[in-house]
């Protein structure tokens, strides 16, 4: 088994403030970046906060920017990076830090309470859902989240505008919207619940300007900007600008 000692930088520090703390630590053959973070723990560093459960890139738990880019620690591989790089490690920049590697995410937590949640089709019990396997394809790629928030960390609009979070929900929940308006037994629309209309006024969707950062730093390689965000834009345009939708619907709300 080869071993080398690797230099790492790593955040050190609260909500008071902190700063970068050089380490040097050994490296084994087929580690990963929590492994040396655990390693640290262990010899030098007792007291550094880190975030982690799985281990397996499923929890979403680990989630830190190394080297300036979001991703997560038990899935970003030593051997990716040359045995003489300097690689480190900081806190998730969108978010408060709590302590070292851990921030707080309640934003995303809020977020995801401000979504109204799939409304059951009237009539039909649960257990007499029916939907065709194409229908079930379509959103079943945006339910592997694991809940990183990489995607929101690397967000420019989260990340670079805090006085944006009040308005805009962010990738991870845009996504879920359009998730819940492809979905063909959703009935928020007959219970008088316009999903694309809400993206818009309520979620900031107006604000994604689809530069596909999020769909980058994703572990689960979900296409959120193709194959969520643009076409819930493009649903959203229709609703609110085309003059043949407009009309449509106006009479569609005509009483006899």
């Amino acid at each position: 088994m080869t071993t080398y000692d690797a230099s790492f930088r790593v955040w050190r520090g609260d909500t008071a403030g902190g700063g970068l703390k050089d380490f040097t630590v050994e490296v084994n053959d087929g580690e990963v970046v929590l492994d040396i973070i655990h390693r640290l723990q262990a010899t030098q560093a007792p007291d550094l906060a880190v975030r982690w459960n799985c281990k397996a890139g499923k929890c979403g738990s680990c989630s830190a920017e190394i080297n300036g880019r979001p991703r997560l620690m038990c899935m970003t591989r030593m051997s990716v990076f040359s045995r003489d790089e300097v690689i480190t490690v900081t806190p998730l920049r969108a978010f408060p830090v709590v302590r070292d590697l851990v921030t707080d995410v309640s934003f995303n937590y809020e977020k995801a309470r401000e979504i109204p949640s799939f409304v059951p089709p009237p009539g039909v019990a649960p257990g007499d859902y029916r939907m065709r396997q194409e229908d079930v394809d379509r959103p079943q790629e945006f339910r592997k989240c694991i809940e990183c928030f990489l995607c929101q960390d690397t967000c420019h609009v989260v990340r670079d505008h805090e006085e944006n979070k009040a308005a805009f929900a962010g990738p991870r929940f845009l996504m879920r919207i359009a998730e819940l308006d492809m979905h063909p037994l959703d009935a928020a629309e007959e219970a008088g619940l316009d999903r694309k209309r809400t993206a818009q006024d309520e979620h900031g969707l107006g604000y994604c300007n689809i530069t596909k950062c999020c769909t980058e730093v994703c572990p689960e390689q979900i296409k959120i900007t193709d194959n969520a965000l643009i076409p819930l834009k493009e649903r959203a345009v229709d609703r609110k600008y085309d003059p043949l939708v407009w009309l449509g619907n106006k009479i569609g709300r005509r009483r006899p």
